[in-house]
Formats: C-alpha cells, sequence, structure tokens
C-alpha cells in the first residue's frame, strides 16, 4: 500500500466532505435562493456545483484505488493533475481578479492533496 496516495485519498474525501456539507449550505443554496438571477442561471450553476461533488469524489476514489492496489499509476497522474490544476487555478483566481484569499481559500485544499500525490508517483 502506497502511504503517500493514501494520504492524498484520505485528504480528497475530506475536501469531497467540505465541499459538500460546509459549501452546500453557504454557497449552493444561497445560489438556489437568488431570486436575482434567473432561474436558467440558479440551475445551470446548481448542476455545476453537483459536477464538483461528483469530480471531487472521483479524484478521491482515484488517488485510494491506486494507494490499496499499487498497479493504478495512470490513476495517481489524473489524480494528482487534477488536484494541480484545482490548487493553481485557485491559488490564481483571487489575484487575476483582485480578490483575497479569506473570500475564496478552496486553492489551498488542493496543494497539500497535490504534493502528496507527486510524493506517491516519485516514492
Amino acid at each position: 500500500m502506497n502511504i503517500w496516495l493514501l494520504a492524498a485519498g484520505g485528504l480528497s474525501v475530506i475536501n469531497t466532505l467540505l465541499h459538500i456539507f460546509a459549501g452546500g449550505p453557504s454557497v449552493a443554496r444561497p445560489l438556489l435562493e437568488a431570486r436575482d438571477l434567473s432561474a436558467e442561471v440558479r440551475y445551470v450553476n446548481y448542476y455545476c456545483w453537483h459536477l464538483v461533488s461528483i469530480n471531487l469524489a472521483a479524484v478521491a476514489a482515484l488517488f485510494l484505488w491506486a494507494a490499496w492496489s499499487g498497479e493504478a499509476e495512470i490513476a495517481t497522474i489524473i489524480a494528482t493533475g487534477l488536484a494541480t490544476a484545482y490548487a493553481t487555478w485557485g491559488l490564481s483566481l483571487p489575484i487575476l481578479n483582485g480578490q483575497r484569499y479569506k473570500d475564496i481559500p478552496q486553492g489551498f485544499l488542493f496543494v497539500p492533496v497535490a504534493l502528496l500525490g507527486l510524493a506517491g508517483l516519485m516514492l
């Protein structure tokens, strides 16, 4: 068993649960209740919310599968690439848009996941 990938998978599970159970009430629910947005905008964004939930769960599953199987290098590469992309975008977005990390800190959640995935590939 690859302990680095197991840790990446565990953190990915935590990120998924944070997204669903902390982000849902603070982001998804207010989005649905925002009557100043059209129904189309609300529901398309809500659909995207669920796509992110599925994607985060898939990344966790890829890491955990790779950790236990020991033979799923492509799963590790995909999951590490996605975590790296999420971290890069999440850390770049506030800078590009003049936002504060206090308001959009999600990118930081993926840095340790990406580093653990990289360690799992290399060690």
